[in-house]
């Protein structure tokens, strides 16, 4: 019994030190920019050596890999908050809440956001499948794509035939539905993507300011945004109350 007790708090110290690594790690983020999460600054922060951070996280790689899980956890968490604060009926409602909860998320934490997505990937570094950092990025997306399972199933709209799309855009989609083994049909799973392309570009280019010369504020962008979404889909859309 004292053997388990002893292994416990040891247990819940090394988590403890496991938290204050990647908390550290996202200050010096949010400080320094992504040149700045170094395993020497981080141990530098905490009063730690280097050697001593690496008993934690074997690498560089694996520390960033952590706080960029933590981050979408977060994110997806909020996400599914918002949406699960609407009715179930509410199709459109959950929808727009769901995309409204990401965009709030994004603007007020661009550092993370653009650590998240819109930092390009070395094909030889890309995390596998199995990665905490990509099992982590599936449940983000899985948020979405189960919305739009539930809406193609309980209301349809006519979509693009998928005959009609280029043969290399119907491989892509149909190897896309195998890795993510959707029970949507292609020509849905098309309109989803296509969505979600249309959301994230707008998220990149109102976070990296690549809009500012036309916009200062991107919110009824967004907002028309999704007002289409729910067009195309046939879902009523709510503007957002004021505040």
């Amino acid at each position: 019994m004292q053997q388990r007790t002893s292994s416990s708090r040891v247990q819940k110290r090394r988590e403890a030190t496991l938290l204050e690594i990647r908390s550290t790690a996202r200050r010096l983020l949010r400080e320094h920019g992504p040149t700045g999460v170094t395993v020497n600054a981080v141990a530098r922060e905490m009063g730690m050596s280097g050697p001593a951070v690496y008993r934690y996280y074997s690498s560089h790689d694996a520390l960033v890999e952590a706080v960029i899980a933590d981050f979408y956890q977060e994110l997806t968490t909020a996400m599914q908050a918002a949406r699960d604060a609407c009715p179930p009926d509410r199709l459109g409602r959950r929808l727009t809440a769901t995309c409204r909860a990401m965009r709030s998320w994004t603007v007020t934490h661009p550092c993370e956001f653009s650590w998240m997505f819109a930092s390009p990937v070395d094909a030889a570094t890309r995390p596998s499948a199995e990665s905490l950092r990509m099992r982590a990025g599936q449940q983000f997306e899985k948020v979405f794509l189960d919305q739009f399972v539930d809406i193609w199933e309980r209301h349809p709209v006519p979509a693009r035939p998928f005959e009609d799309m280029s043969p290399s855009l119907q491989k892509q989609i149909l190897e896309y539905a195998a890795r993510t083994d959707s029970s949507l049909p292609p020509e849905a799973l098309h309109q989803f993507l296509t969505s979600w392309v249309r959301l994230y570009g707008l998220l990149c280019m109102e976070v990296l300011h690549q809009l500012d010369f036309a916009y200062s504020d991107l919110e009824p962008v967004f907002e028309e945004c999704l007002k289409d979404l729910c067009d195309v889909h046939g879902l009523e859309y709510e503007a957002p109350q004021a505040s």
